[in-house]
C-alpha cells in the first residue's frame, strides 16, 4: 500500500476561485491522519471521497479510518473546519476514538499546567484558546458520543499535556501515537512561524525482504530451520554447511518519510537537518519578488522551499500554500528548479485534489487531479 497524501487545499490565508485553504489526509497501512483542517474541510473531504468512488473504485477514505488530526498551528485557515467536521462525524454515529495533536507555546504550556488558563499575552491564534472554546461548543467526548483526546505540545522542549473535558490538564510522558498504529509513527518538527507551530512527519517502518520459501523447500529444510532463518538467524547444519539468513531473503524494503511543513519560513532547523526525506510538501506562499513579505510574515518563497529540500536531502519537493498573487503554479516551480537543477530532486506544484503516492519500494508518483480522474 505504501503512503498516500491527499491534498485538499493549496491556498494561503483565504480561498480563491481555484484553490481552497489548507487541509490534507495521509493514508497508510495503519489508518488515516488528517493534517490541518481549514474552513470547509468536510466539504472538500466529501468531494475527494466522491472522486475516488467515481474514478478509482476500491480506494476509499472512510472517516472510521481517521484516527488522528495533526494541526500545524492555530491560524484559522488551518483549523476552522475541524469542529464542524467533528460534529458531522457525531451525527454519523462515529464510534472510533479520535486523537487531536497540536503545538502550543512554552508560556501557555506552563500556565495551563499551573491551572491559570491561557495567559493574556498569548496570541489569538494560540491553539489552547481554540480548543477550550471548541470544548465549550460541544467538542467533548460526552457531547460528541465518541472519545476525543485534545493533546497540546511544547514541541521544542518535547513536553505534552492533555486538555480534559472538565477543564483540567494532564501531563503526559510523551506525545501519544494514534491508537493501534504499529508500522507508522508521527513526529512533530518545530517550524518557524509567527505563532507556535510545527511541521508533521509520517515515518513508515521498513520491512525485511520476502523470504524465499521455494529455496527452503528445494533444500528440504525442516520447519524449525525455516523459522530460524526467517527470523534472521544463520544455521550451521550437521554436515558442516552454513546457511546464511540473508541468502533466503530478497532486498529489504526501506522505511519512508513524508513531511508536511505547515506555515514556516525557509530552512527551519528541524526540517533542514532531518535528512532522508522521500517527499517534502513545503509551503511556497510567495515568489522571489516578494521575499520581503516572506520575511515579514515568516513564510517561504519557492526558492526557500527548494533550499530547505536540498538541506533535508529530499527526493521530491511538492510546493503548496500559494498566495492569491500566484495565478500560474508553473512560475514558482520554475524558480525552485533553478535551485534544484543539479540535485536530482524532483519538484512539482500541488493543486486541490492531487494525490502523492510513495510505494513500498520507495517510488514516488504525483497524481494530478484533472476533473475526470487523476493523471501522473
Amino acid at each position: 500500500m505504501g503512503i498516500e497524501l491527499h491534498i485538499l487545499g493549496t491556498s494561503s490565508a483565504r480561498p480563491t476561485s481555484k484553490r481552497q485553504v489548507s487541509g490534507s489526509l495521509v493514508q497508510c497501512e495503519d489508518g488515516i491522519a488528517v493534517i490541518d483542517a481549514g474552513e470547509g474541510f468536510q466539504t472538500r473531504y466529501a468531494a475527494q471521497r466522491k472522486r475516488l468512488k467515481l474514478f478509482d473504485k476500491g480506494t476509499s477514505l472512510r472517516a472510521a479510518r481517521v484516527h488522528v488530526v495533526c494541526l500545524t498551528h492555530g491560524h484559522l485557515d488551518h483549523t476552522w473546519g475541524l469542529l464542524p467536521w467533528m460534529h458531522t462525524m457525531s451525527l454519523d454515529k462515529r464510534e472510533v476514538p479520535l486523537l487531536v495533536l497540536g503545538p502550543t507555546s512554552p508560556e501557555a504550556f506552563d500556565s495551563l499546567c499551573a491551572g491559570t488558563g491561557v495567559p493574556d499575552s498569548s496570541t489569538s491564534a494560540e491553539l489552547a484558546r481554540q480548543i477550550t472554546g471548541w470544548q465549550s461548543l460541544g467538542g467533548t467526548s460526552a457531547e460528541l458520543g465518541y472519545s476525543v483526546r485534545w493533546v497540546l505540545g511544547d514541541v521544542v522542549n518535547d513536553r505534552w499535556m492533555e486538555l480534559n473535558d472538565d477543564g483540567s490538564t494532564s501531563l503526559l510522558s510523551s506525545m501519544p501515537q494514534p491508537e493501534g498504529w504499529k508500522r507508522n509513527k508521527l513526529h512533530p518538527l518545530p517550524s518557524n512561524h509567527s505563532v507556535p507551530s510545527c511541521s508533521w512527519m509520517l515515518e513508515s517502518k521498513g520491512s525485511l525482504g520476502k523470504f524465499n520459501r521455494l529455496m527452503s523447500t528445494e533444500l528440504r529444510l525442516s520447519d524449525e530451520e525455516k523459522l530460524r532463518l526467517s527470523s534472521g538467524e544463520d544455521i550451521k547444519r550437521v554436515d558442516g554447511s552454513l546457511l546464511k539468513a540473508t541468502d533466503f531473503r530478497g532486498e529489504d524494503r526501506p522505511g519512508t518519510r513524508l513531511i508536511v511543513s505547515g506555515d514556516t519560513s525557509e530552512m527551519a532547523e528541524s526540517l533542514s537537518t532531518v535528512g532522508g526525506v522521500d517527499v517534502l510538501v513545503h509551503e511556497a506562499t510567495f515568489m522571489d519578488d516578494a521575499q520581503q513579505w516572506a520575511d515579514q510574515f515568516q513564510h517561504s518563497t519557492s526558492t526557500g522551499a527548494a533550499r530547505t529540500a536540498l538541506a533535508a536531502k529530499a527526493k521530491h519537493l511538492v510546493l503548496t500554500h500559494f498566495s492569491a498573487r500566484i495565478n500560474d503554479a508553473n512560475l514558482p516551480v520554475a524558480e525552485a528548479k533553478g535551485v534544484l537543477a543539479e540535485s536530482g530532486i524532483q519538484v512539482t506544484a500541488a493543486m486541490d485534489g492531487d494525490r502523492i503516492h510513495i510505494s513500498n519500494s520507495g517510488s514516488i508518483t504525483h497524481r494530478f487531479w484533472a476533473e475526470n480522474g487523476w493523471k501522473a
